[in-house]
């Protein structure tokens, strides 16, 4: 029998789990429970008659939240669009790889590919990030930060900085990717300025950079999650779009992520919106199981067979658990955090203790969340994080054309 433990999410732990006593503890809960209502609420279809009055009242107050945001993007967007705002070109080629839901769609794995293949034909890649629930500056020092050089988590050559100060996934990116520049900045209009002077790069991408339009793409790439496209089709917070979907017109090259290849419904409706868009199609494909405190690596048949516990703190953590039980593993404790949950060495030591007492071989995470784990010296079971990259599952052609398609645009 699988159990599940649900955890608070980070704002929460940060302020009510240093401490660790039972009534903050007691009050995490109650919390929490309240947040995981909210979020069912927020994802249901409609308006539900048959759902009791104040869920109703509910509905519609969110709903008309949604209605003022959705014209707010679209003032933005057309801001931009006339250029009563500023968009600024660099010189240099920009690829954007972004998404119009907020959630995980598997954006950190496309940027990879992109910056690896492009590294491949010998361009200077760097990836502009903003680096999100990364350490800020104190309150006081706020107003310097617009004075003060992006912060360099990769210089191509060393790791320079670590999750806590560049970000989750900032940090993933630069230790899989030696030799790609990787900067932190909210404003990447000066990131991106600071990698052409500083490190001489020549290609340039826009981590989740759909709806920053300050800097100017040359490429546009957006990510569709195919299993769950768009939500319930309703904007933030009513839902999870964070542009109407028509705005998939502005997409060079959509990336239909965690496809099996059986998309032809999800690809007609794209289709519509973007008739010229080059549609591509992936998978996150698990690749090895690697020790969070050693260098020991598993090819993922140790998997079958074997009783083992997970732990995880990212935005859609069924699919990681699915994984895990169609390699072979008998999952008999599952443990979830909110995303980017920044871990405390206690929780990590009494998950692993936790995992130890139910006869668990391991204990099985992420990649994107063994780098928030802090050092432990030693553990009463392994811990491992599972390697995922990108399988290009339909549309390889396609792949191949928009790497080339940027490259010839560098050479005009």
């Amino acid at each position: 029998m699988e159990l599940v433990a649900v955890k608070p999410t980070w704002f929460l732990s940060t302020f009510l789990y240093d401490d660790y006593i039972p009534m903050a503890k007691a009050k995490v809960r109650r919390v929490e429970q309240l947040e995981r209502y909210l979020v069912r609420i927020i994802q249901l279809p409609g308006a539900d008659r048959n759902q009791p009055l104040p869920v109703r009242i509910l509905l519609v107050f969110l709903k008309g939240l949604s209605m003022i945001f959705k014209q707010v993007v679209a003032i933005r967007l057309f801001l931009y669009r006339e250029r009563i705002l500023r968009s600024y070109p660099l010189g240099c080629q920009v690829i954007s790889v972004g998404n119009i839901t907020a959630g995980g769609t598997g954006k950190t794995p496309v940027v990879e590919i992109f910056a690896r293949e492009l590294q491949k034909k010998g361009r200077r890649v760097a990836i502009l990030s903003r680096g999100y629930r990364k350490k800020e500056l104190p309150w006081y020092k706020k107003f310097k930060e617009q004075y003060l050089p992006p912060r360099v988590v990769s210089d191509g050559e060393h790791l320079l900085l670590d999750s806590e100060m560049g970000g989750d996934e900032p940090y993933m990116l630069a230790s899989n990717l030696p030799g790609v520049v990787v900067l932190v900045d909210k404003d990447r209009v000066k990131s991106g300025k600071y990698a052409i002077r500083r490190f001489k790069s020549d290609i340039l991408i826009l981590d989740d950079g759909l709806q920053y339009q300050k800097l100017r793409p040359h490429v546009d790439v957006v990510l569709v999650d195919k299993t769950n496209p768009f939500g319930n089709g309703h904007m933030l917070p009513r839902g999870v779009l964070r542009e109407p979907v028509q705005n998939l017109k502005r997409g060079d090259f959509i990336f239909i992520s965690k496809s099996d290849g059986k998309s032809q419904e999800l690809r007609q409706e794209i289709r519509e919106l973007n008739p010229k868009a080059d549609i591509i199609e992936c998978c996150h494909k698990p690749r090895f199981l690697r020790n969070v405190y050693s260098d020991e690596v598993l090819p993922l048949e140790w998997l079958q067979g074997k009783r083992v516990a997970s732990l995880s703190g990212i935005a859609v953590p069924q699919s990681f658990e699915q994984s895990l039980r169609k390699l072979g593993g008998a999952l008999i404790w599952v443990e979830r955090y909110a995303d980017h949950h920044r871990y405390h060495a206690q929780e990590i030591i009494d998950a692993i203790n936790k995992a130890h007492k139910l006869g668990a071989t391991a204990l099985i995470t992420t990649e994107k969340d063994a780098v928030r784990f802090p050092k432990l010296s030693r553990t009463a079971v392994p811990v491992y994080y599972m390697r995922v990259d990108i399988e290009i599952v339909a549309g390889a052609n396609n792949f191949n054309d928009a790497i080339d398609r940027i490259l010839g645009k560098m050479a005009e």
